[in-house]
């Protein structure tokens, strides 16, 4: 495996290589890999010839209050994994190489639809953070494939109808959310989880997959559906951001002759927010 940490050597590699006509998979990431992290990276290996890993902790995109600074930072043992993932290249950039006039005069890319709902109310100004580095990361690397988690369904959403409104010429690969052995979503803030609070976290994916059922049933008081979810998880000793059930294409809340819906539930341990989603056609 090759490691940049400048933007003119990758590029320069990444420019042989499709000279020998390879085609370039991507997989950004804020490090701190976990076995979801390498299954996005075996799904890049199946589309393309080879594949690039980013790790940088985008402060951009961590609100005030929020674990940027205790973010953590893994990479030694990151780079063991992605060697034994055989990735070809790890881009590993420092601040001022990303963002070399400084954050506060960054350009920013603002994507106005499907985030100022759910995550996006919770964290103000986190997705144009999020879409601003995802896309100089698509201009540095210029890959033909970049794979993101379902997990992150909305922050997908987002970077698809960035793709399409930038006309960025990058295809977006949805990976399945990949999970521990009670269906808790694996996430690079689970190990803020208390040792107590383990055994009861399933009850945000459990009560995502109540509600599918539901709907699946026949119920369409996604309102009570809601309520009802949310106390379950309010119950378990968590508290509750939000629960709710939308259309999956435009995020906006699910009518009842929606046929694509997607349940999405996001809740706080002690040291963590954690988010996860189902979906479902009708």
């Amino acid at each position: 495996m090759q490691v940049f940490h400048h933007v003119a050597g990758l590029r320069e590699a990444l420019a042989e290589a499709r000279r020998d006509g390879k085609t370039v998979g991507f997989v950004p990431t804020m490090g701190n890999l976990h076995d979801a992290h390498i299954e996005l990276v075996k799904i890049a290996q199946q589309h393309c010839d080879l594949v690039v890993v980013s790790i940088f902790v985008n402060r951009l995109q961590f609100g005030l209050n929020e674990d940027w600074d205790k973010y953590p930072r893994t990479l030694e043992r990151d780079m063991v994994r992605l060697r034994e993932a055989s990735c070809d290249f790890l881009f590993n950039p420092d601040e001022s190489e990303i963002y070399p006039n400084g954050m506060d005069q960054q350009t920013r890319v603002v994507c106005p639809a499907m985030t100022d709902v759910l995550c996006g109310a919770s964290r103000p100004g986190h997705f144009e953070g999020v879409t601003t580095v995802v896309a100089k990361l698509f201009n540095i690397v210029q890959p033909t494939k970049a794979v993101f988690g379902i997990k992150d369904f909305q922050q997908l959403a987002v970077i698809r109808r960035m793709v399409e409104d930038l006309c960025i010429p990058v295809e977006v690969v949805a990976a399945p959310v990949h999970r521990e052995a009670d269906g808790l979503a694996m996430s690079s803030r689970n190990s803020y989880i208390t040792e107590d609070e383990r055994p009861r976290v399933a009850v945000l994916n459990q009560s995502l997959n109540w509600v599918k059922a539901e709907i699946e049933g026949g119920r369409r008081d996604f309102a009570e559906l809601e309520k009802q979810a949310g106390r379950r998880i309010e119950e378990s000793g968590f508290r509750l951001d939000y629960f709710s059930i939308r259309n999956s294409r435009d995020l906006q809340p699910a009518a009842d002759d929606d046929d694509q819906i997607t349940v999405l539930g996001a809740m706080y341990t002690s040291a963590a927010r954690l988010i996860d989603n189902v979906s479902l056609e009708l």
